[in-house]
């Protein structure tokens, strides 16, 4: 999976080859099999377990990698989508739902492995945009667009949109995934797709994957200006005029007439919020809002059009308030223009990953705390009316609140008999123990929480907004290649004309403008991508000379701390070259008693072994032969088993089992008509033992018998009984385990059957 890999047109999937996949049928396909495997709520720990994976994941994903379609991703990650929606409405079966969820993406990214040894086919599974009507019948889409009503059933997503779409983190994380990302991003890997939802089209040109040579390519190549690296440095340089632009208009404000530097500013913030406006557009609000920092931008942006209405009538109906007001809100657009420029530095901190989730848990419960809090506003506001002298409004009531829930409670203590002698008290004293005491803790608590679970899958958050922003940056509306405020510009002139311009005369007009406009940047790419480069492989091949230069140096020399410490330690160098040696022989480091240790197999692979008549473990070598009696009486002095084996007849020893081993491949016909198979065979020493007869009968054959039952005896003490009992322990808790999971699966069945009787 190189990316560095030629371009063939061979392996690149060209567009007809992407338009010809059938995605509808694997959707319906996909979530029977869920369905039917998944009937009870099991946690992502559980799912991702070696029994579950073993039994449940692997044959669903053995079954989908054999179609090879390429659609098979994106349609695991729609099924997800289908119960995460299922996981919201149907809440008694919410458990159930999720687990059918976190199942869909463990099979995305599993079902993501066949396609990664060609690194042009895995771009293509995650970058295409797929239609999930592709390959469904008319009925089926006539059927789909009734229940749509009027709207568009054409919408098409690809693999990551959808994975970002359905808070698929651990799929988007996984290391696969993000080797394509990290290419996207770097702009190594090139693409194009057909833009459906822009503003802009430019489709005229459509390009397939492939791999971007920066010698091969024009130096003024206008796609450069969509890669999401040079794309982060141009917003950066963007914020920073905005920035520059609001500031001084700020300074050099007048109310009754438009400066230089708040015309430069509406001209910025213009542009801005048609970029915004057009990235939302283009990914759709659910992609758009999922990145941090839009939901910043959305702010501003929605500051701005306040301001600049507030303006225009002011400026029109020569209202000085009006206009004040204007300048007033676009003040507190500081809060938000001044931090979003340095959290461009700071972007992969836990506190900035986790401070949307937080604001967005806050909201929340204030909103809660309002709704339960505004009983206790309009009953004050009863009280007060329903006395002599009314002194409080709602507004001044409301704001007396909101001073007591942050903390200053000697307020409510101070105003409480303003409201009513008795209950006034009462009242204010319950409402600040419970917003100062009850109600903070528990927003305290929530807020830790946040933290802690963001903190401990900071990584997986920091690789999901990552992804976000990296395919918000590969975009296809043709206002994407133009830097604000040539967007204007761009739409002013392109907009018009492609109603009358034929496809090719629009996509010349918009290289053009995009040359013309953004003529300083390519040039800065072009000779980034071509010198800066080459000198990098300049470094690399000097890296290397230096240290061929060191490695020629005396050992004294090279042992001096500052040439080590300039240089480096020579110890891992050392390591990667060993690992790096093609070991030709086999070193006889082991005994061939430690050969002889059970290996522990399934039921199948001992049918296998019986089938093919091969030995299961590898080869041994054969032991010299012992039928010559020349050891046995070769040794001045036996031991005194050996003296009493020797009084034995040859009828006294034992020449058959009792029972034969199933492992063993070979029948006593077998035995006696090939000699050799039996060394070759995969059998103990109990199984040569009692399997191996000679025909032969004689004094020295009984000796030679004997000799052999003394080394088959040594050899039955030295087995590793205590490793073959821990596995088989092993195997009988993973049996446990499985039969725990199918009673707990079987019970779920039961009870929903009960259910379903019962109504």
């Amino acid at each position: 999976m190189d990316p560095e890999q030629p371009s063939s047109a061979l392996l690149a999937p060209t567009l007809e080859n992407l338009a010809s996949v059938k995605v509808f049928p694997l959707i319906p396909a996909l979530k029977k099999d869920v369905i039917n495997t998944i009937d009870s709520a099991l946690s992502w720990d559980q799912l991702t377990a070696a029994d579950i994976n073993f039994t449940i994941v692997r044959p669903i994903v053995n079954k989908y990698a054999r179609l090879k379609n390429m659609a098979v991703v994106y349609a695991c990650l729609v099924v997800r989508s289908y119960f995460l929606s299922e996981s919201d409405s149907n809440l008694a079966f919410a458990g159930v739902m999720l687990s059918r969820a976190n199942l869909c993406e463990i099979l995305a990214y599993k079902l993501l492995g066949p396609f990664a040894t060609n690194y042009f086919q895995l771009v293509a599974v995650l970058t295409t945009s797929w239609s999930p009507l592709a390959g469904a019948t008319r009925e089926v889409v006539v059927e789909v667009e009734q229940n749509l009503g009027a709207r568009d059933v054409e919408s098409s997503q690809s693999a990551l949109e959808m994975a970002i779409s359905t808070d698929a983190k651990a799929f988007l994380s996984s290391p696969v995934t993000q080797k394509v990302v990290n290419d996207i991003y770097n702009g190594t890997v090139v693409f194009s797709h057909t833009a459906h939802r822009s503003i802009l089209a430019d489709n005229y040109k459509p390009r397939a994957i492939e791999i971007y040579d920066p010698q091969a390519a024009p130096f003024l190549d206008h796609y450069r200006l969509r890669v999401p690296k040079y794309g982060n440095y141009f917003e950066f340089l963007n914020f920073a005029l905005l920035l520059l632009t609001f500031v001084l208009c700020l300074s050099t404000q007048d109310k009754t007439k438009l400066t230089n530097w708040e015309v430069a500013f509406i001209i910025f913030g213009s542009a801005f919020a048609l970029e915004e406006y057009t990235a939302a557009t283009e990914h759709g609000w659910i992609i758009y809002i999922a990145n941090t920092w839009n939901a910043f931008d959305f702010s501003l942006v929605v500051i701005f059009l306040a301001y600049l209405g507030l303006r225009i009538k002011g400026l029109s109906f020569n209202d000085l308030s009006t206009s004040s007001m204007a300048f007033d809100i676009l003040s507190c657009a500081a809060c938000i223009l001044f931090p979003r420029l340095a959290f461009f530095a700071v972007s992969d901190n836990v506190v900035v990953l986790s401070l949307r989730a937080m604001i967005a848990q806050f909201v929340f419960f204030i909103g809660i705390a309002a709704i339960c809090f505004s009983g206790l506003l309009f009953a004050l506001w009863t009280l007060d009316n329903r006395s002599q002298q009314t002194s409080w409004s709602i507004s001044s009531i409301a704001w007396l609140m909101v001073q007591i829930w942050f903390g200053n409670t000697s307020l409510s203590f101070d105003q409480a008999t303003s409201f009513h002698p008795i209950l006034g008290p009462i009242l204010m004293t319950i409402f600040a123990a419970l917003s100062n005491t009850l109600l903070l803790t528990i927003l305290i608590c929530i807020l830790s929480n946040t933290v802690a679970r963001i903190d401990s899958n900071a990584t997986q958050e920091h690789l999901y907004q990552f992804t976000i922003s990296t395919i918000e940056g590969v975009k296809s509306d043709a206002l994407f290649s133009y830097q604000p405020p040539f967007n204007l510009v761009a739409l002013i002139i392109l907009k018009p004309a492609s109603w009358f311009l034929s496809p090719r005369a629009l996509h010349s007009t918009n290289v053009f403008l995009i040359k013309l406009t953004s003529l300083p940047q390519l040039i800065v790419i072009g000779l980034y991508e071509r010198h800066l480069c080459s000198c990098r492989r300049f470094r690399s091949s000097g890296k290397d000379a230096a240290y061929s230069f060191y490695n020629s140096l005396p050992r004294h020399i090279r042992n001096i701390p500052l040439v080590e410490a300039l240089v480096g330690s020579a110890s891992n160098d050392l390591y990667d070259a060993i690992f790096e040696v093609e070991v030709a022989e086999d070193f006889d480091i082991f005994d061939e008693s430690d050969d002889d240790a059970p290996a522990l197999r399934s039921f199948d692979s001992r049918e296998d072994i019986r089938a093919s008549g091969t030995s299961p473990g590898p080869e041994r070598r054969k032991r010299p032969p012992s039928l010559n009696g020349s050891r046995v009486g070769s040794s001045p002095q036996a031991s005194p088993r050996q003296q009493f084996i020797s009084t034995l007849s040859p009828d006294d020893i034992p020449q058959a089992s009792p029972r034969r081993r199933v492992i063993s491949t070979l029948s006593p016909n077998d035995v006696f008509a090939s000699p050799d198979a039996i060394t070759t065979s995969f059998r103990s020493p109990l199984a040569r033992l009692f399997s191996q007869r000679s025909p032969v009968d004689g004094p020295a054959v009984g000796e030679a018998s004997l000799k052999r039952i003394e080394t088959l005896l040594d050899d039955v003490r030295s087995l590793p009984v205590q490793r073959l009992k821990e596995e088989m322990k092993e195997l009988q808790d993973r049996q446990a385990r499985i039969e725990n999971l199918l009673l707990m699966l079987t019970r779920g069945m039961r009870n929903e059957k009960q259910g379903t009787i019962s109504t």
